[in-house]
C-alpha cells in the first residue's frame, strides 16, 4: 500500500487567526498535496458571522479533501435563541465538510462530535459525548469494509478527570473504551492549543490520543503548527510542523492538562455569563 499524508490541523480561531501561519500552512499544502486535512474545531474565535465568514472562505479554498469538526467556540456566545435552536447554521458556507467521515487507502476518518449546545454544569467549554453522537461514530466505525483502520476526529481530548463537575469530556472515559474494543489507529482532537502524542489505558485496552495545537495567536507553550500524519497501512507516524522548526518532542506535551484553556489575549472579550473565564494554563 502507498503511503497516504494526512494534515491535522485545530483551533484556527478566526478573528484572533496568525495569518503567517496559515500563509505558511497554504504553502504547504500547495507544495505536499495531502490525501486530506482533518480539522478539529475551534474555527473560530466567538462564532461571530464576520469569523465565520473568513473561516469558510478559507477552507473552501483548500483544494484537498476536508473534513471539519465543531469545536466548543464555534457554538454562538452572544444569541442563547440560535445557539439552542439552530446552533450550527453558521457552517452553512462549509456545510459538505462538516462533521463528515473521509474514506482513504486503509484508513477512514470518523468524526465524534463532543460539543453541546448546554450542558447541566457552569463551564460549557469542556467536552461532553451524548450517547447518540458515541453510537453514530461506533456504527459508522463498525460498518467500515474489513481490514480498513480508523482515525477517529473530534475536538476535545477524550480524557476525563477530575469529578463530573470538572470532567475535561464527560463520557470520554465510556468513548475511549468502546474505541479501544475496534480498529482505531488513534483519537485526533485539538482545545489544548499544544500538540501531545500518548496512549491512554482502558479496560477494554489502550487508545492512541494525538492532539494539534494551533493556527492562532493563541498559544500556550509552544509556536503555532499543525500535525503531518503518514499512514503506511500498519503505522500512523506523526511529525509536528511548526513555524520555528522545532523538532517534535520539543512540541508535543507529556500530558493533557485539565485546564486546557489558553490566556485571554489582550482586548479579548470576558467570556459571558455560563462560561468560566479564561485562566493562565499550568506550566508544563
Amino acid at each position: 500500500m502507498s503511503q497516504t499524508l494526512l494534515f491535522h490541523i485545530s483551533d484556527i480561531h478566526f478573528g484572533l487567526e496568525d495569518n503567517r501561519a496559515l500563509d505558511w500552512l497554504k504553502d504547504e499544502i500547495a507544495a505536499q498535496r495531502p490525501d486530506a486535512i482533518a480539522i478539529t474545531g475551534d474555527l473560530t474565535m466567538r462564532a461571530r458571522h464576520h469569523e465565520f465568514d473568513a473561516a469558510c472562505d478559507w477552507i473552501r479554498g483548500l483544494d484537498v479533501p476536508v473534513t471539519v469538526e465543531i469545536g466548543n467556540h464555534d457554538l454562538p456566545y452572544f444569541n442563547p435563541v440560535e445557539r439552542f435552536l439552530t446552533p450550527y447554521k453558521r457552517f452553512r458556507g462549509i456545510e459538505d465538510k462538516v462533521e463528515q467521515e473521509l474514506d482513504l487507502p486503509g484508513i477512514a476518518i470518523v468524526p465524534l462530535k463532543t460539543v453541546r449546545r448546554w450542558q447541566p454544569r457552569f463551564n460549557w467549554s469542556k467536552g461532553w459525548i451524548t450517547r447518540p453522537a458515541l453510537e453514530k461514530c461506533l456504527r459508522a466505525i463498525d460498518t467500515l469494509p474489513k481490514g480498513m483502520r480508523a482515525l477517529v476526529a473530534c475536538h476535545h481530548p477524550l480524557r476525563e478527570v477530575g469529578t463530573t463537575g470538572t470532567a475535561l469530556t464527560k463520557n470520554g472515559e465510556e468513548a475511549l473504551r468502546e474505541l479501544a474494543k475496534r480498529e482505531v489507529v488513534g483519537v485526533l482532537s485539538g482545545h489544548v492549543h499544544d500538540a501531545f502524542d500518548i496512549v491512554e489505558q482502558t479496560k477494554a485496552g489502550p487508545v492512541r490520543m494525538i492532539g494539534a495545537g494551533t493556527l492562532s495567536k493563541r498559544t500556550r507553550s509552544t509556536p503555532p503548527g499543525f500535525n503531518e500524519l503518514h499512514w503506511d497501512g500498519e503505522r500512523l507516524e506523526v511529525i509536528v510542523r511548526n513555524l520555528e522548526a522545532l523538532p517534535t518532542p520539543d512540541m508535543q506535551i507529556d500530558d493533557v492538562p485539565e485546564d486546557a484553556m489558553p490566556p485571554r489575549e489582550p482586548g479579548e472579550p470576558v467570556a459571558p455569563a455560563g462560561r468560566v473565564p479564561l485562566t493562565d494554563p499550568p506550566v508544563h
